[in-house]
């Protein structure tokens, strides 16, 4: 009992989808239907992208341009700045989980010779919601979004035109919200970092530029696989480790739990009843409860409003802490730190979050009704 109870608390999101998944499997018996509920796609893009970026980041691309981009750093709310402009801008290819990975160690290790703790919460709450806005403007940039746009068949244009209005604004907000730090005088950490290991990058890199030519279907899925195994195996084996295997089975228990619900009419036309033109509220909602990446998988059953879904889920990262689940990476950080507070943090994150929530969700609907 212990170990599942220890299983539950680490993957709480892939728990619940497979009790979800397997609810539906009594009331609606495995088929030879089940085969066309899984979007392999999707699966194959997430893996590969995920072993991308990790070999990017093993091969010291992440430390080194950190490093370069944060040198001339001169007071707390520059750096405030800076780290939320980094995190924001490479959400967009690397995805939010890995912006945030990467770079919310690194602001703790440079507020360790600063004694400030305000700051530190607030830059590490900026940092969050810039990497989960930030991603919303492309396709690679998080879980959904890569489902959303090959399940829609969106084009590019059509994608960025949808997400473009609230990124903008988001990213004008945390601009904003960087004048809450103060300008004390502040210098990084002088901690030299690692190598780059030319030959692993550009691997790597080349495996990257090859996923988002599979995203934007102009190479084949599986040659894709095929890429991406080759480069692990003849590079770095133990990047397989690396790939986050509880979300790619979090998306196949949901595809399940939703191709069984789409069978069965009463609960299918339930919630078509409420989605239709509501989607935009109804997934933001829905976000704070089970988190944007199950919600949109769920929802996409039940709705042709693709952008209106798109939006919704993305900007109901916001609010709760468990509305992404790369928000609880950086909460994690946060927590096993040094003097961390918790409390303060929650009750920054939360009054930070809520407050952009219920403006994007206004300023879209507005957008929605011109």
């Amino acid at each position: 009992m212990k170990r599942i109870a220890g299983i539950f608390r680490s993957q709480p999101v892939l728990c619940i989808s497979f009790i979800a998944a397997l609810i539906t499997m009594f009331v609606v018996p495995p088929d030879g239907e089940y085969i066309g509920y899984i979007n392999k796609t999707v699966l194959i893009q997430l893996f590969s992208l995920m072993a991308a970026v990790a070999g990017l980041r093993s091969a010291g691309i992440f430390d080194k341009a950190t490093a370069m981009m944060i040198r001339r750093t001169g007071n707390i709310r520059r750096l405030g700045l800076i780290l939320i402009l980094i995190c924001y801008f490479s959400a967009m290819l690397v995805t939010n989980d890995v912006a945030l990975i990467t770079f919310v160690p690194l602001t703790l290790l440079i507020y360790s010779s600063i004694d400030d703790e305000r700051s530190r919460i607030l830059t590490i709450v900026f940092e969050t919601i810039a990497a989960n806005m930030g991603s919303m403007m492309t396709p690679v940039g998080n879980p959904q979004n890569l489902y959303l746009y090959d399940k829609y068949k969106l084009t590019a244009l059509d994608f960025i035109k949808t997400a473009l209005p609230a990124g903008l604004l988001s990213l004008g907000c945390l601009v904003v919200l960087t004048l809450m730090l103060p300008k004390t005088s502040c210098r990084a950490s002088e901690e030299k970092p690692q190598e780059t290991d030319i030959k692993k990058a550009l691997v790597f890199a080349g495996l990257f530029i090859f996923c988002l030519l599979c995203v934007f279907r102009i190479v084949p899925d599986y040659i894709c696989l095929i890429a991406s195994i080759a480069a692990v195996l003849i590079c770095d084996r133990r990047l397989l480790k690396t790939v986050d295997y509880p979300l790619l089975g979090t998306f196949v228990c949901f595809f399940v739990f939703v191709g069984n619900i789409a069978r069965i009419e009463a609960v299918s036309s339930f919630f078509s009843g409420i989605l239709t033109g509501r989607e935009l509220i109804v997934s933001a909602l829905l976000s704070q409860v089970i988190s944007n990446v199950p919600a949109a998988v769920m929802l996409s059953g039940f709705t042709d409003s693709g952008k209106a879904l798109l939006i919704g889920v993305n900007i109901g990262g916001l609010g709760t802490i468990i509305a992404s689940l790369a928000s609880l990476i950086s909460f994690q950080f946060y927590r096993k730190a040094e003097g961390a507070r918790s409390g303060r943090y929650m009750a920054a994150f939360s009054v930070i979050g809520f407050a952009m929530l219920i403006l994007l969700l206004i300023f879209e609907a507005i957008i929605m009704k011109i």
